[in-house]
């Protein structure tokens, strides 16, 4: 009984905070912060997975139990769709329309076969009476550019894409003519990119005699880590741990655009700098919070020209003009709270710090918080102990 309701604050404690984490879906259009109110953020680590949940659900509860009725197969990949349908007992309209009309917000845009051919991922699928045959598909934008092989990479990076492209001849079904035709397209590729042709085919040999002999898969787990690759002399020391437990990555050096390119510092005083701010009231000692895309001087001397014409435009100026308030220079009342070059992230950090400071009963009565977002109390909870933890 216990388990059973600890099980379920567990889960809706999960719940409240995912709901919390996909309302931050904040975006810019026109210059101006918008939230929309469906819908997830493209950005956010977590979107794939909500969204993936909600197709498989979707999937199972709609669409796959009615059309195992009427013998169709579907099948998915992220959000590219394969259907094969019986046309003596359907046809592309009724299943658009059976997909459209489960969800309003969502609409099957098909692409139809054309000559009995249609292309899905990398695959072209030819249907031959009652067979179908397969081709590798290359769209009309695909280049040959790979890693050149005079770069300074190590040799394993050099060759991922080969050991993908010879790997897919061999594990799939092509037919002969069709396999020498992907070969010659491989060969093509690896000569643009400087490959000595005897490389390739020895690698080609070696994919193809491990794919013919299966081995047992060595079952130890391995550790992995990481060596920058400065030049093949550093495999005198990687080679010592062939035989061991621990795997190794490489990491190439940055390339020589990036080294010519030198790391500007940073000395721009604060007040030149935009982000979040505060304003301190000089007899109450409470405090405004703002934040601007200019530098944050500008935006003093907007406050002050505000209290001096008498136009209580902004809370501080409203707030100095109705309880006859002082204020002083910018040294003695304005702090910055947070320096931030990005937009899209002004928004929200004014309302994290405009909850923080309502909390702590620092801010001015004319300035009215958000509704509390507990992500924002999460972070500032975080960020206590974390300097607490430091402090020790």
């Amino acid at each position: 009984m216990q388990y059973g309701v600890a099980y379920r604050q567990i889960t809706h404690q999960i719940i409240a905070m995912v709901e919390t984490v996909l309302l931050q879906n904040y975006f810019i259009f026109q210059h101006k912060i918008n939230q929309p109110e469906q819908g997830i953020a493209m950005v956010s680590p977590i979107s794939g997975i909500v969204a993936e949940i909600f197709l498989q659900n979707y999937e199972d509860n709609y669409i796959k139990q009615f059309w195992e009725n009427e013998n169709i197969y579907y099948t998915r990949y992220v959000d590219d769709i394969f259907i094969i349908y019986d046309e003596t007992k359907t046809n592309p309209q009724i299943i658009n329309t059976q997909i459209n009309k489960i969800h309003n917000n969502m609409e099957f845009t098909p692409t139809h076969e054309e000559h009995n051919t249609i292309n899905y991922l990398d695959l072209t699928i030819r249907r031959h009476h009652n067979k179908l045959n397969i081709d590798i598909y290359r769209k009309p934008t695909a280049t040959d550019t790979t890693i050149n092989f005079l770069y300074k990479h190590p040799i394993e990076q050099k060759m991922a894409t080969f050991r993908s492209y010879i790997n897919r001849i061999h594990s799939l079904p092509l037919n002969q003519e069709d396999k020498q035709k992907e070969w010659k397209t491989i060969q093509i590729i690896a000569k643009n990119n400087k490959f000595p042709k005897h490389m390739i085919q020895k690698f080609n040999w070696k994919i193809q005699q491990k794919a013919t002999h299966t081995q047992p898969k060595d079952k130890t787990r391995k550790i992995w880590t990481t060596f920058t690759y400065h030049s093949p002399k550093i495999r005198k020391i990687t080679s010592l741990f062939k035989n061991t437990h621990i795997g190794i990555a490489f990491k190439a050096t940055t390339i020589t655009q990036q080294l010519r390119q030198t790391t500007p510092q940073n000395h721009t005083p604060d007040y030149e700098k935009s982000g979040i701010y505060k304003i301190i009231c000089n007899t109450c000692h409470k405090a405004y919070v703002g934040q601007t895309s200019c530098d944050l001087k500008s935006r003093f001397r907007e406050h002050t020209r505000y209290i001096k014409n008498n136009d209580p435009r902004s809370a501080y100026a409203l707030h100095i003009l109705n309880c006859r308030h002082e204020y002083g220079n910018i040294e003695n009342t304005m702090t910055v709270l947070k320096s931030i070059n990005a937009p899209n992230l002004l928004l929200p950090y004014e309302k994290m710090y405009i909850q923080k400071l309502h909390s702590n009963n620092e801010l001015i009565p004319e300035q009215y918080p958000n509704e509390p977002n507990p992500m924002f109390r999460l972070f500032h909870v975080y960020n206590i102990r974390h300097n607490h933890h430091d402090e020790q």
